[in-house]
């Protein structure tokens, strides 16, 4: 009895001993399948700054490997006719807004008290007139004055009249203001006035160049003096915090990564750190194609190009060093991939 218990203690430490290595290789089997790893050569965002116009360079503030940040002033440009240019819309623009505004509030009150005295005189005048004409034409019948004397004497009446009218109807429209449609155009004339104004303004600022995002300078391609055209860059910027790499998933394995993975990378020269990145984007092409895919080797061959992006501030990464990229296919998008102590 005793004998038959040990035999199946011995049996049963046998099975353990053999299946435990078993459960080991599979649980490392399933860990290297949800890894994928490549390797590939770290690149930086670099950016042109440059001028919108063609301008002289009058100082460049910064020197090849200077850190900059986001909104920093790199570089001073001048044109000749910039400041008169400007002078020359805000005065224009200054005259179309007193234009609108004195349409606005139409006539002052002593433009209508003149123009109600025009018409009173006016009107005195027409009424005497008439009268003289009236007088000098039962004195031209009985001709005791000429026929011309009572000619000058109607002219003179309707000429009164039309002054008179001419003087109501300008009073009138004084007290009924400006036409709305000429109100409208004064206002649309003022604001192309503003919006030119505005544009000169936006070009004097554009002379001044500032960094659009923190990073290092690795080309000074200006000096004072020079002058540079439209897109000509007077700076490059390395946004050095921004490191990306492009590297090759075969095709077996591209269906299990997707944008915004997590992802860590390696360097040659520092194993025990890892750096932190995401998926930004996935070739829809094949590349490393072979001539023609026809064997089933070959078909294996091909693969996709996957773009990662790492946000460093240790400033470790640098553009050129290869880095090795493990994706863990096991951590959906948007979460974030566990890291070594």
């Amino acid at each position: 009895m005793m004998h038959s218990i040990v035999d199946r203690s011995l049996r049963t430490a046998g099975i353990a001993a053999v299946i435990a290595p078993c459960i080991l290789l599979a649980s490392c089997a399933r860990r290297a399948m949800a890894t994928i790893e490549a390797t590939g050569t770290l690149e930086v965002v670099e950016v042109d700054i440059a001028p919108s116009i063609p301008a002289r360079v009058v100082r460049v503030l910064v020197d090849e490997g200077a850190m900059v940040r986001a909104g920093d002033t790199l570089v001073v440009l001048s044109t000749p006719t910039q400041q008169s240019d400007v002078a020359q819309r805000e005065a224009r623009a200054a005259s179309a807004g007193a234009n609108v505004r004195e349409l606005e509030h139409g006539a002052r009150t002593g433009e209508l008290r003149r123009a109600e005295s025009d018409v009173a005189a006016a009107v005195s005048d027409a009424v005497l007139a008439a009268k003289d004409a009236d007088r000098l034409r039962g004195l031209a019948e009985r001709q005791i004055v000429s026929a011309q004397q009572y000619d000058a004497a109607k002219a003179r009446a309707v000429s009164s009249a039309a002054r008179r009218d001419g003087l109501q109807a300008a009073l009138t429209l004084l007290r009924e203001g400006t036409r709305p449609e000429r109100v409208s155009g004064a206002r649309a004339d003022a604001a192309g006035a503003r919006a030119a104004l505005e544009g000169a303004r936006a070009t004097s600022r554009d002379l001044v160049l500032l960094a659009p995002v923190a990073g290092t300078i690795t080309i000074r391609a200006a000096e004072p003096g020079e002058v540079i055209t439209i897109g000509q860059p007077a700076l490059v910027i390395a946004e050095t915090r921004r490191q990306t790499v492009r590297v090759f998933v075969a095709q077996d394995a591209l269906s299990r990564v997707e944008i915004g993975q997590p992802v860590h990378g390696v360097l040659d020269a520092y194993r025990d750190r890892e750096f932190s990145g995401r998926v930004v984007a996935i070739s829809s092409k094949a590349e490393f194609t072979p001539r023609v895919a026809l064997t089933e080797n070959e078909r294996a061959d091909l693969l996709f190009g996957v773009k990662v992006e790492f946000a460093d501030s240790s400033g470790m990464l640098k553009a050129g060093l290869p880095i090795t990229v493990h994706i863990d296919a096991s951590v959906p998008a948007g979460k974030k991939a566990p890291t070594k102590p």
